[in-house]
């Protein structure tokens, strides 16, 4: 006996409406074609002073001194109230408070070294267009870094590439 006939369907019709394997379809061909994924449609970058909350990510860059936190991205997170940064989304986070303008965000740690000097780490980002400029430093190194917000790569790993 085969394991497929070809004189019925293979799901059986419904009569009170379109079938589950029919509204299944309609939905993955709907992914496919990127309308219920904002990440499919082409929406400009938001503005960074306008709509600053969120998560960014960007990889320090080293101005001078030993700067081992260039070695990964780092992260910012902005909330309505409070800043956070991660250095190379490492162990330690800078945080700082936010206020009700659109700039500059300031967040700091404050360690001690192996010899109980104070060891501050530092963070300031300013908004510049649709990314968010950061100075982020400490006693043995200073880096730049710009910050973007992470793009969605969700429909390419659901489609496989």
């Amino acid at each position: 006996m085969p394991l497929f006939r070809l004189d019925r369907p293979l799901l059986p019709s419904r009569s009170h409406g379109h079938g589950r394997a029919a509204i299944a379809g309609a939905f993955i061909f709907a992914l496919s074609a990127g309308c219920l994924s904002p990440a499919g449609a082409a929406e400009p970058a938001a503005d960074a002073a306008k709509d600053p909350v969120g998560i960014w990510t960007g990889t320090l860059v080293a101005e001078r001194g030993i700067c081992p936190e260039t070695r990964a991205p780092s992260t910012l997170q902005i909330g309505s109230e409070r800043i956070a940064f991660t250095p190379a989304d490492g162990a330690h986070t800078l945080r700082g408070q936010r206020d009700a303008t659109s700039g500059p965000f300031h967040a700091q740690l404050m360690l001690n070294d192996m010899n109980r000097k104070p060891f501050p780490m530092v963070f300031e980002g300013t908004p510049d267009g649709a990314t968010i400029q950061g100075t982020y430093g400490t006693p043995r190194c200073r880096a730049h870094v710009v910050l973007t917000r992470p793009q969605s790569h969700a429909m390419d790993h659901f489609m496989g590439h």
